[in-house]
């Protein structure tokens, strides 16, 4: 299986997992609460930070963005749209935050302006959406700035995901199995997938849960996922589409805990008689060799 590098990290069999922190939208437009969930995500050992970027008015139609929509932003969807989108200044301050707390930070681009606004702040690599899967010119975009890719594959077929793969190339790419409702009830989650991608595509895959809970991510690593993404948020109840989808700042430390101690718990599957072993063999076997090795 092969590997790839985020920034210096690499990624991939026989590394530690890369957990990405999706804040997404869960900023709610406003850029101190961007903040906190980057030291939310760097307090708790993640790798990485991700955020959305989207030019409204290519990814969305008029009459979509004029539809009624209440919101903290105003009445129609458009003012929701719009209030949840970060501009220049906002990115390059999420950029020097990240710097300064020695994470890294990408974002899932929805529209090729928005790869290029992002390519100006020099992340390690991209990632594509579900949704965006079968947008064969966003994939070709996205692949000409040289970058790697992670690809979430939800609400896709085997063959979209082929079509996908090739458009993009093996080479600096990651599959991300999901499931995209949200948030993903357990029997919807399917990790038995992540081995068939990986048998199939030949390439790194990892997993982005939308489920509420941490059980199904650490799992997800122990069958060889060697990246995580989950969302994360500062109250699962705040305003806003995502949040009750996510993870609070306790879950998400947990969730690297828990995924380091599996790491730490997968040994090298040798088997061998421990020294700490010894005495409480010597105390309770009663039958056995360990008089002659030992004595």
């Amino acid at each position: 299986m092969s590997e790839i590098k985020i920034g210096e990290t690499p990624v991939g069999d026989g590394h530690p997992c890369y957990v990405i922190a999706e804040i997404g939208i869960n900023h709610n437009g406003d850029i101190d609460i961007a903040k906190k969930l980057i030291d939310v995500a760097a307090d708790a050992g993640c790798n990485a930070v991700k955020f959305q970027k989207r030019t409204v008015d290519v990814v969305y139609t008029a009459e979509e963005l004029a539809r009624l929509r209440e919101n903290p932003f105003g009445p129609t969807n458009g003012d929701l749209k719009r209030g949840l989108e970060l501009g220049f200044e906002e990115y390059a301050a999420i950029d020097a935050h990240c710097r300064q707390r020695r994470i890294h930070w990408f974002a899932s681009c929805w529209d090729e302006q928005s790869v290029d606004f992002i390519d100006q702040f020099e992340v390690p690599c991209y990632k594509i959406a579900s949704a965006s899967l079968t947008d064969d010119a966003l994939l070709r975009h996205t692949r000409s700035k040289g970058l790697p890719i992670m690809l979430s594959t939800g609400m896709s077929t085997l063959e979209e995901i082929d079509h996908a793969v090739k458009i993009l190339g093996k080479q600096n790419l990651v599959l991300l199995h999901s499931c995209s409702t949200y948030p993903a009830h357990y029997e919807e989650l399917n990790l038995r997938i992540i081995p068939v991608l990986r048998q199939q595509f030949g390439v790194p895959v990892g997993y982005s849960g939308h489920e509420t809970g941490i059980p199904s991510s650490v799992a997800a690593a122990s069958i060889g996922a060697c990246v995580i993404e989950r969302h994360i948020t500062l109250d699962r109840s705040m305003w806003g589409s995502d949040q009750a989808a996510s993870l609070e700042p306790n879950g998400v430390t947990r969730l690297v805990r828990d995924i380091r101690l599996v790491e730490t718990s997968m040994g090298d599957g040798v088997k061998r008689l421990l020294e700490r072993e010894v005495p409480i063999m010597q105390k309770l076997r009663r039958v056995g060799g360990w008089r002659e090795r030992f004595h």
